[in-house]
């Protein structure tokens, strides 16, 4: 039984040890380097006295990042990736809530670490790596008192109070998430992943554990092209890139730019995408052109191991529909809940939620809010049984499908009527005029307000008749800002409480 998904990294370097494990713009890591870098940056740790604590790592996004995550795992304890771009206040705030005694860093950043956590432990990846590792050394050694239901990691998700939250997940949730995509998407050693979700997003976890469990190769795409549509096709190129995992974000801005009609990623084989809504405008244009590749839609919030449901794109739909995000993962049901006491009927709305083996632990140090979030199973009175309500609204369709609907705060109501702000976008897009939008309401006002991208300001009597034929009238946004591109967050999604403060508190 395996209980650690270092595991996955001892036997894929036993296997393919001078395969490339990881590639970066310093350059490319083998597989038994990788498993090096862990046996030493772990005896590195192992010095400091921890064990089964939270360690952060502090260093840029790079193959880097990963080498720091494998030693913590070898080590016994669990990472916490900090973004190296993020304010001070807030890496000291998640420290403070971590109430860590060790902080791995870089060279680079050693003095800026010392000045902003100056009572932690350092350790020097720069160092550890220098280690003469062990003679002998056997994974075993390391493992033998980890059990599967240890942490393996922590991301800080944003808190509606302004403080992080601290989502801690399982080893077991990443190994039962790893295996189903192994098994239903038939990810081998072939793979070449190109990376774009940050290492605090949980988005990476998908690409980091698939490398390390196939002896796929994992290419750390830099940030920069992700601006340069056109320059982004060509990396993908150069480096013979056949699978991504993108937020639909990065695959929205190659529609808007239209770069598939010039160049297309020649290699590409599996597209897949998570972390906000697809819409159907944006997939159609990447199937018509690239009509060869796989496409599937994945689902879930930080607090599950990365995802929760899946869909593979198996039919056609038109730009104004919908895209299912399917089924649950194995090993994992989602309940549709009414009011949280009872199972929707088909079609019929209510909140999701999840039980399984992929549910985080919790929040770290903070008990109220994960007994607020993680509850007793409602539908189940006789013993223990936690389930995680996702605040997101969905339904069953005819098919037996997941639709999701819209976050539950996303739903207003105005002058009696009860409006979804996601189906509006969806409607906005659906009309060919705008590249990108987000919708926002104006509770001061009670006004909708539109946030579109576009190459020119709209002709408002056109777009309103085009959208006028999707929603009702009620439902129409009364006020319109054309932005030059729509703002994101650090993971790569809209950033919708960017346009929501903006609206709501500059009154």
């Amino acid at each position: 039984m395996q209980k650690s998904v270092i595991e996955y990294l001892v036997k894929t370097a036993h296997r393919l040890p001078e395969k490339v494990a990881l590639v970066d713009e310093q350059g490319s890591v083998t597989f038994s380097e990788l498993l090096r870098s862990a046996f030493v940056i772990a005896d590195a740790i192992r010095e400091t006295g921890v064990e089964r604590t939270p360690i952060g790592v502090y260093i840029p996004k790079s193959a880097l990042m990963i080498r720091a995550f494998a030693g913590i795992s070898m080590s016994g304890n669990f990472y916490v990736p900090l973004d190296t771009k993020s304010p001070d206040s807030r890496i000291m705030t998640i420290l403070e809530t971590l109430q860590s005694q060790v902080i791995i860093t870089d060279a680079a950043r050693l003095d800026h670490v010392r000045q902003i956590a100056p009572d932690k432990q350092i350790v020097l990846i720069d160092d550890a790596l220098q280690r003469e590792m062990q003679a002998g050394a056997d994974a075993e050694q390391y493992l033998s008192h980890q059990i599967s239901t240890d942490a393996v990691y922590s991301v800080f998700t944003s808190g509606s109070t302004g403080t992080p939250k601290g989502v801690v997940i399982a080893h077991q949730g990443v190994i039962d998430y790893i295996d189903w995509a192994i098994e239903t998407f038939k990810i081998d050693e072939t793979a070449i992943i190109g990376n774009q979700a940050p290492f605090y997003f949980d988005n990476s976890i998908l690409d980091i554990y698939l490398m390390y469990a196939t002896g796929a190769t994992m290419d750390i795409i830099p940030e920069s092209y992700f601006s340069f549509p056109a320059k982004l096709i060509d990396y993908l190129n150069d480096h013979h890139i056949n699978f991504i995992f993108w937020v639909p974000y990065a695959l929205i801005n190659v529609v808007n730019f239209d770069i598939l009609s010039s160049k297309k990623p020649a290699y590409l084989r599996d597209v897949f995408f998570c972390g906000e809504v697809m819409p159907n405008k944006h997939l159609n244009y990447w199937r018509r052109h690239m009509p060869q590749c796989r496409y599937a839609n994945l689902y879930g919030p930080t607090e599950i191991t990365d995802a929760c449901t899946y869909y593979l794109v198996d039919r056609e739909f038109t730009d104004d529909e919908p895209l299912p995000i399917g089924r649950a993962c194995r090993n994992t049901e989602m309940l549709i809940l009414v009011d949280r006491q009872r199972r929707a009927e088909v079609g019929e709305p209510g909140e999701l939620c999840v039980r399984g083996t992929g549910l985080a632990m919790g929040y770290y140090g903070d008990w109220e809010k994960t007994s607020n979030a993680f509850i007793q199973n409602p539908l189940n009175p006789y013993f223990p049984e936690r389930i995680y309500c996702t605040g997101d609204t969905a339904y069953y369709n005819d098919r037996g499908e997941i639709m999701y609907v819209g976050r539950k705060d996303a739903q207003i109501k105005l002058n009696g009527f009860r409006i979804e702000l996601g189906e509006i976008e969806n409607a906005v897009l659906s009309s060919h005029m705008v590249d990108n939008c987000c919708i926002v309401f104006d509770r001061e006002n009670k006004k909708i307000v539109l946030f579109y991208q576009a190459q020119q300001d709209l002709d408002l009597g056109a777009f309103r008749k085009a959208v006028l034929a999707k929603i009702p009238r009620y439902m129409l946004p009364s006020e319109y800002h054309r932005e030059p591109s729509l703002r994101q967050n650090g993971s790569g999604k809209t950033d919708r409480s960017y346009y929501n403060k903006l609206i709501n508190e500059s009154k």
